[in-house]
């Protein structure tokens, strides 16, 4: 994601890891140790009421899963819109590109923060309503920016859709941990990365329609149509923003009927802990940055690739140009949960990288059939997010976690900020071809930083690279029990 990839997926490793090794309960089936408020014969709707009950934390769930929505959708509407931006705005590629850089700049401090106000300041329910709000101005201001044919507000835009949209995504791994923190967390964080890619999915093939259909009703293209259609976007962050509310509402009556807290996320940021990070956490930097940024500012730009080496119509381009996140969107819970069944996080890694490179190189030099490669990227996407994000719970002690994490997210953003500008700059000086070799280069320091951390995680013990079964063994000889 860009960030847009990392902020779910870090989430979605750290605490589903912590998870299945705690001791939380199993939350989607009945919880004997809290009565029902409703009493045993409460029937199904009273069963809908129930937080302790199933039907309801289903309710809670498609909630949870449609809070970044309107994020995600919103996220790439430049991608989606790429040709009409630039021509309606008069901007060149590198100018255009300074749309992903001011989203990206805010999270490269807020990554640090984010939890810090979620837990000390906000906490989540206003928190997730704060956060939801800045996506929501932040679209509007974009959307002005358009219709006012002002580029500089548009920036502004982003910038305040950026320090929504990265907390947001925190604020709903939290509430998932909140909810359903027991084996079926890493389903639930599949749900809802699977929800996010279906919301980038539906921007990247019906954004381009919308313009097309505002242009026809004007009789005109322009700044105005520009600013019309991404203010329909907005309509998406409206929906997270309810979202939010009744997610709210809904956790605070289950705080109050349950007589518990209100949900942490448990990790304080603390920049001393960085000193003491192992090198096995700096590979995984350099494979994340390396790896990352070669995805999204090439989706970022992917559209007018298509249309221009292949001759695909605009249609036909969007369409392949979101192939990335039609996949993640089913792949991700599938893949997520081979590499839990198989362990071998490295070589997963390792695959990921290397089919993505192979993806890269055949979009670069050949005219084959784009679907192939793009189809190999999404599930290579796919892949890497489940294997490498839980890694980091591997090699640092859980108290540094969140430190971890939001270096790692803020290193990502300071990455994917200075070469979405740098491919921009690229792309109006050399061409597609010259900008496919930077990312393939991008791809090779990820791939070095694979084999390194291979070579020093197997001096070190080869803990990175265990079997599920070698983890079993592991943790049981590591218990008091087995002393």
């Amino acid at each position: 994601m860009t960030a847009r990839g990392s902020a779910s997926d870090s989430g979605a490793g750290s605490r589903s890891r912590m998870a299945d090794w705690g001791e939380g309960e199993n939350l989607l089936n009945e919880d004997p140790h809290f009565p029902s408020p409703t009493g045993a014969s409460g029937g199904k709707m009273w069963a809908i009421c129930d937080p302790t009950r199933l039907p309801h934390r289903i309710i809670v769930l498609f909630f949870m899963c449609f809070l970044g929505f309107g994020s995600y959708f919103c996220y790439d509407n430049p991608a989606a819109l790429q040709t009409q931006v630039i021509q309606d705005m008069k901007l060149s590629t590198a100018w255009f590109m300074e749309l992903y850089a001011w989203y990206s700049w805010p999270n490269v401090v807020l990554c640090f923060v984010g939890g810090f106000l979620l837990d000390r300041v906000f906490g989540i329910r206003w928190g997730t309503v704060i956060f939801s709000l800045f996506v929501l101005l932040g679209q509007i201001i974009f959307a002005c920016g358009a219709l006012f044919n002002y580029f500089w507000l548009m920036a502004v835009g982003r910038f305040v859709f950026g320090i929504g949209g990265e907390s947001l995504a925190v604020a709903q791994n939290t509430y998932a941990v909140n909810w359903f923190k027991g084996k079926e967390l890493n389903l639930v964080f599949g749900l809802q990365l699977s929800m996010a890619r279906l919301g980038s999915t539906a921007n990247m093939n019906i954004m381009g329609s919308i313009y097309d259909k505002i242009e026809i009703a004007r009789n005109s293209t322009g700044p105005v149509t520009l600013g019309i259609v991404l203010m329909i976007a907005a309509t998406t962050c409206l929906l997270s923003l309810i979202c939010a509310l009744v997610l709210g509402c809904l956790d605070r009556r289950a705080e109050k009927i349950l007589n518990k807290a209100e949900g942490k996320t448990g990790e304080v940021i603390k920049l001393k802990d960085v000193k003491n990070f192992p090198l096995e956490l700096w590979l995984i930097f350099i494979i994340c940055v390396g790896y990352y940024v070669a995805i999204f500012p090439f989706i970022g730009l992917g559209q007018v690739f298509f249309i221009e080496k292949f001759d695909f119509s605009p249609t036909e381009a969007r369409l392949i140009n979101s192939i990335v996140y039609i996949i993640s969107a089913p792949a991700s819970p599938v893949l997520g949960f081979l590499v839990d069944k198989t362990g071998k996080h490295v070589l997963w890694v390792m695959c990921a990288v290397v089919l993505t490179l192979t993806a890269h190189i055949m979009l670069a030099f050949t005219f084959w059939n784009p679907w192939i490669a793009m189809s190999v990227l999404g599930v290579s996407y796919s892949l890497l997010a489940c294997a490498l994000w839980p890694m980091v719970a591997f090699v640092v002690p859980e108290y540094q976690l969140g430190t971890a994490y939001g270096f790692m997210q803020s290193i990502q953003n300071l990455g994917l900020a200075l070469i979405s500008m740098a491919a921009g700059s690229i792309l109006d000086s050399r061409g597609y071809l010259f900008l496919e070799v930077f990312f393939c280069a991008c791809i090779c320091i990820a791939l070095i930083g694979v084999v390194l951390l291979y070579f020093v995680d197997n001096l070190k013990g080869g803990d990175l690279n265990l079997s599920a079964s070698g983890w079993t063994r592991r943790l049981k000889s590591s218990s008091p029990q087995s002393e």
